[in-house]
């Protein structure tokens, strides 16, 4: 590469000001004599090296995101997936490279879940403490604290106004997000409290604990009202259907468990996974056609499909069941380790899942195939969600970052 005069003359000029400033005073008389500089250094030169050097390396970042994406665009254009002009919102699939990667907690990040409101998101960590942040600019704004132990879960109520999180040191405690206060503490299991949900009214929490119990608790008083008896072993997450009237469990016990909240009922007991059953969500409505074709069932007019589960196991495989027959209608093989989470695409297109093997995937469920492998972090994949209305996915990890992408 050729400098001009004028150049060769900065750049002299930049390495002798970062040899004084530094002290190297010897190494400065000398560069000084062979590179011929005439004259005192003017304030200009002053931290030009060090200036230079820090942007070309934000540069050389920027192009390999630019290039990245540019791959990615490429072989979109060559598989002849639509474009992002083209593609509707039920369509957007998180792409590569995360928009943000965010550090702060000091130990494996178990749940990030999206405000459902606001453009915050919040993390719950092993670290004892939940932190807040702004998912659109990738700032951290506070940490709660008032756990004493490894927070498990955490979610908020349908108006944002409630936060609730769960912990192993077997209480849930309920948060104003307005105050930031924790505004009552719940308690009654007998050991650690893996899962927490409110129901869709916002009245009730449901938790589901290792102490092998499910508990239905009143917001309003904070009284345990239900306690779900049947699950052989720890359960480790528990989720309501969209209308409040049935949960689904999952437990180390390997079954997938369907309740009654109105009777405390067990439904049904679902038994195909080889190990572990890490996690559970309920398909959309939107979901319901896709899922109808996919198992070539013919809906007639006026009668009713489903509902419909997925679950993802310490087997490596993700299951979806139709809890009106009670049979798994389909297996997804990927995942090359325990798959720790699994929800719907908002669009019902696709299912999404995070895993142990480091990746997040995508899953053309209907054609019963991975269509997108995402290499998401340096360890575990814990957690993620999927925001309901804007086009942005999070994920958790081991690796102790919380990161942030960007759907298209």
């Amino acid at each position: 590469m050729v400098l001009s005069h004028r150049q060769r003359e900065e750049l002299n000029k930049a390495i002798a000001d970062y040899l004084r400033s530094n002290g190297f005073e010897h190494s400065l008389e000398e560069f000084t004599k062979e590179a011929k500089i005439e004259g005192d250094l003017e304030k200009k030169h002053v931290g030009l090296l060090e200036k230079k050097w820090t942007s070309v390396i934000r540069l050389q970042k920027k192009v390999m995101d630019l290039e990245l994406k540019l791959n990615e665009t490429e072989r979109e254009f060559q598989s002849g997936v639509p474009t992002r002009e083209k593609r509707s919102s039920k369509d957007w699939i998180p792409r590569p490279p995360a928009k943000y990667s965010l550090s702060g907690h000091r130990s494996t990040i178990s749940r990030v879940v999206f405000h459902p409101k606001y453009s915050v998101m919040v993390s719950a960590s092993e670290d004892a403490t939940i932190k807040v942040w702004d998912y659109e600019t990738g700032d951290f704004e506070r940490t709660l604290k008032g756990h004493t132990n490894s927070v498990q879960d955490i979610c908020f109520d349908y108006t944002g106004k409630y936060l609730a999180s769960c912990s192993a040191d077997m209480s849930i405690r309920l948060w104003d997000f307005e105050t930031y206060e924790c505004i009552k503490t719940l308690q009654g299991h007998d050991h650690n409290v893996s899962s927490i949900s409110f129901l869709p009214s916002g009245d009730y929490i449901i938790s589901a604990s290792r102490d092998k119990t499910i508990k239905l608790w009143e917001v309003a008083t904070g009284y345990c009202t239900k306690t779900f008896l049947g699950h052989r072993e720890w359960v480790r997450m528990v989720k309501p259907n969209t209308d409040g009237s049935l949960l689904a469990s999952a437990s180390n016990d390997q079954t997938v468990r369907v309740w009654v909240v109105a009777t405390k009922e067990c439904k049904l007991e679902l038994r195909e996974h080889d190990h572990v059953v890490e996690c559970v969500a309920w398909a959309p409505e939107s979901a319901h056609q896709n899922l109808n074709e996919a198992t070539g069932a013919e809906v007639k007019k006026g009668a009713r499909s489903g509902p419909f589960l997925v679950s993802g196991s310490r087997d490596k495989t993700i299951k979806i069941w139709d809890i009106s027959t009670e049979v798994c209608i389909m297996t997804l093989h990927g995942h090359d380790n325990w798959v720790r989470g699994v929800l719907f695409h908002p669009g019902g297109t696709y299912i999404i899942s995070a895993a142990d093997d480091k990746t997040i995937r995508i899953w053309d469920y209907k054609n019963k195939r991975c269509m997108k492998t995402l290499e998401a972090h340096e360890h575990f994949v814990t957690c993620l969600d999927f925001h309901r209305a804007a086009p942005y996915v999070i994920t958790g990890s081991v690796d102790l970052t919380l990161k942030v992408w960007e759907c298209r």
